[in-house]
């Protein structure tokens, strides 16, 4: 599914190079459970930007579902992170004016996707995520929980091959983070791709596999046992 090959990512500051991935070589197959740890700095996020095509490796290749993307321009890179690739953050990222079912129906507008079908996939995403009851809710009236399982709801609409969660459960308590990942861990059950990026063993300890970044690098590569492989 995801086939990163010698990966580099360097930054210019002023008249510096900035190096923050170096060699980063990455495969991830359908249905993987993979997390994504590292200390602050250590290039996570950065490698989580390029899986998700919102930023560019400096060199190497990217291959997605057997496609060599390195060289996407502008458009079909969007036209991945619409269709393919479902998004959750830990802020959030709802729109604070519309309400939940609106905020679901946001990827399906880009995507052109007619009102009815919209409104019908909309509410069938917020309805697996348990929020049938909150659909005309806004997020100032949604606890920190609800509006996470919006953001899933809106992850999930389009139907994408991979979740990128980045520090999904960073905002919430220890009993919703738990619940949160026990969502998660369905949908992977049920065949979704998850990566997510974390600096919290305790949820790491949900997937099925974890890699460890630091200084740019992979250093270290585990199982869901915590055994290295």
């Amino acid at each position: 599914m995801i086939k990163l090959q010698s990966i580099t990512k360097t930054y210019k500051l002023g008249a510096q190079d900035v190096p923050v991935l170096k060699d980063i070589s990455l495969q991830v197959n359908h249905g993987d459970f993979l997390a994504i740890m590292g200390p602050s700095g250590s290039g996570k996020s950065t490698l989580m930007n390029i899986i998700g095509c919102l930023d560019r490796a400096t060199t190497g290749t990217y291959e997605l579902d057997g496609e060599n993307i390195t060289s996407y321009n502008e458009f079909q890179l969007s036209k991945i992170r619409n269709q393919s690739i479902g998004f959750v953050f830990q802020q959030f990222q709802l729109l604070p004016r519309l309400t939940a079912l609106k905020n679901v129906e946001l990827p399906m507008v880009y995507a052109g996707v007619k009102k009815a079908e919209r409104q019908e996939r909309a509410l069938e995403a917020l309805e697996k995520v348990g929020l049938q009851d909150r659909v005309h809710h806004l997020p100032n009236a949604l606890s920190g929980g609800q509006k996470q399982r919006v953001a899933i709801a809106r992850a999930l609409v389009n139907k994408p091959s991979m979740i990128l969660a980045d520090e999904p459960t960073g905002a919430l308590d220890t009993k919703t983070s738990a619940q949160i990942m026990d969502l998660l861990t369905q949908l992977n059950e049920e065949g979704t791709t998850i990566l997510i990026v974390t600096h919290e063993q305790e949820v790491a300890d949900y997937t099925k596999s974890t890699i460890v970044v630091r200084d740019g690098v992979i250093v270290e590569q585990q199982n869901g046992q915590g055994l290295s492989i």
